[in-house]
């Protein structure tokens, strides 16, 4: 059986790509963990992230944003004095950050999903360049997005770090033709495929 190049390691992130990533999300909370996940990444390995990810979801109370939007002082304490955390008090205090933009943007659209797929029509995305080998790390759309976001008041979600979340939410189908879900999660997400634009 045919994978992507980058996941083969036998452990995680073989785990991780064959259950998670680019199957299509629209599910809020697990839009939240994907989201707070990456923010956490930053400057680091993604395998970092899904060795700590129990230890995450510990202190984010299973990533749910409303129960974290109301994180206080003492919580951001609790979480840097947790074993085996990342101790970054900026990426901490961006998550919970992040959870109070994530419901006022629920608020507005009914649904974090809704508002993130509503760029793309509700349809994943395949980039023709990238299924050539022309592999991109951002794009005019996570530039669209980021930018947006930022606007809205979220943290550490810069246009590659949202290119990258598009990727494992689904809205950006970037596994290799031959990999065994390609062509399962282009159905899946209604894809349509497009030329790539910075």
């Amino acid at each position: 059986m045919y994978k992507c190049q980058w996941c083969r390691d036998g452990g995680l992130n073989e785990a991780y790509h064959d259950a998670e990533w680019g199957v299509p999300v629209r599910d809020d909370r697990k839009q939240f963990e994907y989201i707070s996940l990456e923010v956490m990444q930053c400057g680091l390995s993604w395998t970092l992230m899904l060795k700590k990810r129990e230890i995450f979801r510990a202190c984010f109370a299973d990533f749910d944003f409303e129960r974290i939007a109301a994180f206080d002082e003492t919580d951001v304490e609790r979480i840097m004095s947790t074993e085996g955390v990342i101790k970054s008090r900026r990426k901490i205090e961006a998550i919970i950050n992040n959870a109070r933009a994530f419901m006022a943007i629920r608020q507005e659209f009914g649904s974090f999903s809704e508002y993130l797929w509503g760029f793309t029509g509700g349809r994943s995305i395949v980039y023709i360049r990238h299924q050539n080998g022309e592999w991109r790390d951002h794009n005019r759309l996570s530039n669209e997005i980021s930018q947006d976001l930022r606007r809205r008041g979220f943290k550490y979600l810069g246009s590659v770090t949202v290119y990258a979340h598009l990727q494992a939410c689904g809205i950006i189908n970037d596994h290799e033709p031959r990999c065994f879900l390609y062509e399962k999660l282009c159905r899946m997400g209604s894809a349509r495929f497009e030329e790539d634009e910075i």
